[in-house]
């Protein structure tokens, strides 16, 4: 279903190039909550159907590790630390499948220069600051740059 789908965007995209006269990037965002063998079948499809990057990760539905938090069992997406690991994970196992192909762009669970600098050594080419940044401000961005400078 995932190819076809891209195959889709893809052939979509490149009519409206021909069209515009410019190729709009298109990334793809995955879920933290993929088997190992997803994680490859998704890189598989990105190669394929020329995807720019991947954002590796939304949010999850799965509340493990918040269960027993006054909110834990709210509906809907959860994001920011709670889902650092299963994300970084993640950014791991499809850095390793692209093998450079096609940039990663880390989220989830970033909330400290050293949570990006960690989504980096995963083999994220770029990290994206959501949840970190409402709870800890700008500030959070000179101490991810300040981490990360000199990484690679």
């Amino acid at each position: 279903e995932l190819d076809a789908l891209l195959a889709a965007l893809a052939a979509r995209r490149e009519s409206l190039a021909d069209l515009r006269g410019r190729r709009a990037p298109i990334a793809l965002k995955i879920a933290p909550d993929l088997e190992s063998s997803q994680i490859v079948q998704i890189a598989e499809a990105l190669r394929r159907h020329r995807i720019d990057a991947v954002i590796a990760t939304n949010t999850t539905l799965s509340r493990e590790g918040v269960e027993h938090l006054p909110h834990g069992g709210e509906a809907g997406g959860l994001s920011g630390a709670p889902v650092f690991e299963r994300s970084t994970r993640v950014v791991r196992e499809l850095a390793a499948a692209l093998a450079g192909a096609v940039p990663v762009i880390a989220a989830g669970g970033i909330t400290d220069g050293r949570r990006a600098l960690t989504k980096l050594e995963a083999g994220a080419r770029l990290v994206q600051l959501y949840s970190g940044l409402i709870y800890r401000g700008p500030g959070l961005i000179r101490e991810c740059v300040t981490a990360t400078r000199g990484f690679r």
